[in-house]
């Protein structure tokens, strides 16, 4: 199989990525993810490094075989430099255990990533668990991505024997997934309910009663960041995959009506505010010499609020989900630096790339 080009797999950003689904002025997307292990393999803590990579390279061949989305993509995280490693973690295709940034710990053997073209489907391999699987989908469309894993793992089951007790269910490596192996995670942009805090943290008390978790931009351990949250389930033992499903797609609907209403109460009783900030924020990414991620995503959030509001300029861009993957520090790297991709960028160049890249975006929307 061929190396993955990393220039060309920043600049063709996944087409559901794009794509608004049902709910997308709040819900940006969501995903369902399944942890399964082979039996007759020890679990991910005490697998020896031969039967890691002798797992690793069956479950290459079987996910080849399948052609995952038309065809599978196989990358070995022995083989990632560190350029790709991010940008899979950036694509949320790979996770930050799976694809580190600490070199060591990126060689450990039989690590790999496969996904289709479209990236709607992707599966880690001996990352916490043997596989765990997952389902993309724009907006809110949690059926459609439980869909898109539940047939992969229908379709392995054929062919792989996965541990399981008739008592517990399905084992994973971590006691939280034992049962169902599911993980179900809606992304919300609440950039209205950020600037009420009080209000936001209504949302995560209603989260929180419901059994669910609120986490940053890139799940657990990670901080939210441009008004982004990922909210998901924390327990599977003893539910059924449809209730932990609908868990999600019973609160979040209503955490978007609550959205939808703060953002029409901003606009009604405080229209001349939130058209400077949104104001602001838009000539800042036209005009910046150096941007950092965080204010970045800050300033497109408030511009994608001004978006949603009716408050842009005519002819500004609408391309606002690409440009939030493309300011990311990989990303970045990939597109624009020249020369060796086997070592990240410092700071204060990937700054001055990310502002040349917003002045270039959003200056040539009004053209």
């Amino acid at each position: 199989m061929k190396p993955i080009d990393s220039h060309l797999f920043a600049d063709r950003v996944g087409a559901w990525i794009l794509k608004n689904g049902p709910d997308s002025d709040v819900v940006v997307s969501c995903r369902t993810r399944l942890a399964r292990n082979v039996a007759g393999y020890n679990f991910i803590s005490r697998l020896s490094e031969s039967s890691a990579r002798e797992l690793s390279g069956k479950l290459e061949e079987l996910l080849l075989s399948k052609g995952i989305d038309g065809e599978t993509v196989w990358v070995s995280m022995e083989d990632a430099d560190p350029v790709l490693r991010l940008l899979l973690r950036e694509r949320h295709l790979a996770s930050r255990d799976l694809a580190p940034s600490d070199p060591s710990r990126a060689k450990l053997p039989g690590r790999a990533v496969a996904f289709g073209k479209s990236e709607t489907l992707s599966v880690m391999i001996n990352e916490e668990d043997h596989l765990r699987m997952q389902g993309l989908a724009a907006g809110l469309d949690l059926d459609l991505a439980w869909d898109r894993v539940c047939t992969l793992e229908r379709e392995l089951r054929g062919e792989l024997e996965f541990a399981y007790s008739d008592r517990l269910g399905f084992l994973t490596g971590c006691p939280t997934n034992v049962g169902t192996g599911l993980r179900a995670s809606v992304m919300l942009h609440l950039p209205a309910l950020g600037l009420v805090r009080a209000e936001l943290d209504k949302v995560f008390t209603a989260a929180h009663r419901t059994g669910l978790a609120v986490r940053g931009m890139y799940g657990e351990g990670s901080r939210a960041a441009g008004d982004f949250y990922q909210v998901s389930n924390q327990v599977t033992l003893g539910r059924t995959e449809d209730q932990l499903v609908g868990d999600l797609k019973e609160l979040v609907p209503c955490v978007a009506e609550f959205e939808r209403k703060v953002r029409k109460i901003l606009f009604e009783e405080h229209r001349a505010s939130i058209q400077d900030k949104v104001s602001r924020s838009y000539g800042i990414l036209r005009t910046a010499r150096a941007m950092p991620t965080e204010a970045a995503l800050s300033h497109l959030s408030l511009v994608r609020l001004g978006e949603c509001l009716g408050l842009l300029p005519d002819g500004a861009s609408s391309d606002l989900k690409r440009v939030a993957i493309q300011i990311q520090k990989g990303h970045l790297q990939a597109l624009h630096a020249d020369g060796d991709q086997a070592s990240i960028l410092a700071v204060s160049e990937r700054d001055r790339l990310r502002a040349s890249y917003l002045r270039r975006r959003f200056s040539d929307s009004q053209n």
